[in-house]
C-alpha cells in the first residue's frame, strides 16, 4: 500500500472535469483533500493524500501527468524559516525521517527537505513557528 501527500496544480481547461472521480473508479485510489482552490477558468490547486496499491498509484499519477496535471511531493512545499528559527531543536527528535538533524559542532539545526515526507509533526511542535508549508 502506497500513502503520499502530493499537490496537483490544474491548468484552467481541466479545472471542471472529473480527474479526481477517476482516480477512484478507474485506479481504486482513495484520497483525503487537505486543501484545494479551484475556481472556474483559472487554474487549480488541491492538495492531497493518495492511498492505494502500489501498481494503480503508479497508474493513476501517469494518468494526472498525461492530463496535464503537474504534480509535487507536499514535502517540496514545507520550508524552515532561518530568520524565525532559534536552533532549539525541539524538532529533530520528532521527525521520523531525520528530515531535521543538529550539525553537532555548530549546533545548528539542518532541514533536508529532500528526506521531508511532510507529516508536519515539526509544523505543530516549533514554539516559534520556524516550520512552515506553502501551498
Amino acid at each position: 500500500m502506497t500513502s503520499k501527500k502530493i499537490v496537483l496544480h490544474f491548468p484552467h481547461r481541466l479545472v471542471d472535469q472529473p480527474i479526481v472521480y477517476k482516480l477512484v473508479k478507474d485506479f481504486n485510489l482513495s484520497f483525503n483533500i487537505l486543501k484545494a482552490s479551484v475556481t472556474p477558468q483559472e487554474q487549480g490547486l488541491m492538495v492531497l493524500e493518495l492511498v492505494g496499491e502500489k501498481e494503480n498509484f503508479k497508474k493513476g499519477i501517469k494518468f494526472l501527468e498525461s492530463c496535464g496535471v503537474k504534480i509535487q511531493p507536499l514535502s517540496q512545499d514545507v520550508r524552515r524559516n532561518e530568520s524565525k528559527c532559534t536552533d532549539c531543536g525541539v524538532c529533530v527528535p520528532i521527525c521520523p525521517t531525520a528530515a531535521l538533524e543538529v550539525d553537532l559542532k555548530t549546533r545548528k539545526v539542518h532541514f533536508h527537505n529532500k528526506k521531508c515526507i511532510a507529516c508536519e509533526l515539526c509544523i505543530k511542535i516549533c514554539p516559534t513557528r520556524a516550520m512552515e508549508v506553502h501551498f
